[in-house]
């Protein structure tokens, strides 16, 4: 009888909560991918924790370990996250153009690039509602964060229904001014990314470029750093069509080196892929791309 009375008050969400602590193995991480604050992750495990009479994880150092117990709750929760996937299918298998499709993209192409063009989709497909994902972290498919993605790179998911659908390029740039500087022999200055960027491809590329060098200005935000730019701060990496569609005011410098060039992808979870509203997003998105690549590629 106690066994059932804790069945019945047993939260999904606390659930939920513990299977992505599981995944991502601290708080701070989780956070981030269920797009709440720390205080709520650590609630919902306490909670599931003192429902079932168990410590789930150990606190350590460095994150959050499942207990034997824990490991033993897991399956199970994984076992109802693919039920609770299963029935989702299920409504994904309607043929009307209506409902929710969920798009994951970086928060500049996102903001610089699609939202404007996305206007034209929503004139044509009318009951189709939009939710944009953006940020850099990466947005689960297969968790069902998200129903397509737009990312950097080839996938390495066998899962995905993958497209490459257009190829960006990048410069340097800088002011007028700071450019007469660099002119005048004036040593350069850099903006870049945070070191919790150090992942992202140009992050990277600047660090083997130009890493022995000052960086005056550093955000994780490329919009931040043309900013940065044009307020005279130094010399950023950008994607051209940023420069082209928003920056006037910057001008390219050469300072050695080839920037980077990177190919986007759009991502599918295999299971949508026929769904219409998807599909009829996902098409409309190699069409947008196909008819601006002029100005992605620069």
């Amino acid at each position: 009888m106690p066994d059932k009375k804790r069945t019945d008050h047993l939260d999904w969400e606390d659930v939920r909560f513990f299977a992505a602590l599981a995944r991502h193995g601290t708080l701070s991480a989780t956070a981030r991918a269920l797009r709440v604050n720390h205080a709520t992750v650590a609630r919902r495990i306490a909670s599931l924790e003192t429902l079932v009479g168990r410590t789930l994880f150990d606190r350590r150092a460095k994150g959050y370990v499942l207990t034997a117990e824990g490991k033993g709750v897991l399956d199970e929760a994984n076992a109802m996250d693919e039920a609770a996937l299963s029935v989702l299918r299920r409504l994904d298998a309607g043929t009307e153009l209506s409902g929710l499709v969920r798009l994951a993209v970086g928060r500049v192409l996102a903001e610089r690039f699609l939202i404007d063009r996305l206007r034209a989709f929503h004139e044509r497909y009318p009951a189709i509602d939009l939710e944009v994902i953006g940020g850099s972290r990466v947005v689960s498919l297969a968790k069902r964060e998200a129903d397509l993605a737009l990312r950097y790179g080839s996938p390495k998911d066998s899962e995905l229904v993958a497209r490459r659908v257009s190829t960006i390029t990048f410069d340097l740039y800088a002011s007028a001014a700071y450019r007469d500087k660099l002119k005048a022999g004036e040593a350069p200055a850099f903006i870049g990314f945070d070191q919790d960027s150090d992942f992202i491809a140009e992050a990277k590329w600047m660090a083997r470029q130009f890493g022995k060098q000052r960086f005056s200005f550093r955000t994780n935000s490329q919009t931040t750093q043309a900013a940065a730019a044009r307020a005279g701060y130094g010399v950023a990496l950008l994607p051209r069509y940023i420069v082209a569609t928003h920056e006037p005011d910057l001008v390219q410098v050469s300072l050695g080196g080839r920037p980077p060039v990177r190919d986007v992808w759009l991502l599918i979870r295999r299971d949508l892929a026929k769904v219409p509203r998807v599909r009829a997003l996902a098409d409309y998105l190699v069409e947008v791309f196909q008819r601006e690549q002029r100005l992605l590629a620069g």
